[in-house]
């Protein structure tokens, strides 16, 4: 069975942040790991595109039809859940990885946090590290570190 690494991020995002998200995407790949995101735009979409041009497997958690995932998802999953999909997505990571992001990037945080799983985020929320109960928050500054620490995780 193949690792799947959680990316999440923002529906849109700055040039700099596609360019993070397309790397992660890549490296994700390039690691036999499967992507699984939200399957929209912005991160989701360029993390997706980075996988897909490494000849790697993406799953969309769409919030609402097939219709929606952006054109590097492989597997469209249509919910129908809004943004209750975010709960989704984070029981079918081994590990997330949170890029930039909006309050529906933080949601996707705590509910990994609360199931007790590793988030590793680059450039993305500022959390007080003694507040967290459960699971691991851990701060990066690359994408080649994010992935590293990801598969050092799951393994």
């Amino acid at each position: 069975m193949f690792p799947i690494i959680g990316v999440i991020g923002g529906s849109t995002c700055e040039e700099e942040i596609c360019k993070i998200a397309y790397r992660v995407g890549e490296l994700i790949a390039k690691n036999n790991c499967i992507l699984a995101s939200g399957g929209l735009g912005g991160v989701m979409l360029h993390a997706s595109k980075g996988a897909k041009d490494a000849g790697g497997l993406t799953i969309g958690i769409l919030p609402y039809g097939k219709e929606e995932a952006n054109p590097y998802i492989d597997i469209a999953i249509p919910t129908y859940y809004g943004m209750a999909r975010n709960h989704l997505l984070v029981r079918s990571a081994d590990v997330l990885i949170a890029i930039d992001g909006f309050v529906g990037t933080l949601s996707e945080i705590s509910f990994a946090l609360n199931e007790g799983k590793t988030v590793i985020a680059l450039n993305s929320w500022k959390l007080e590290k003694e507040k967290i109960t459960k699971g691991n928050y851990i701060e990066v500054s690359s994408p080649d570190e994010a992935v590293e620490l990801a598969l050092r995780e799951i393994r």
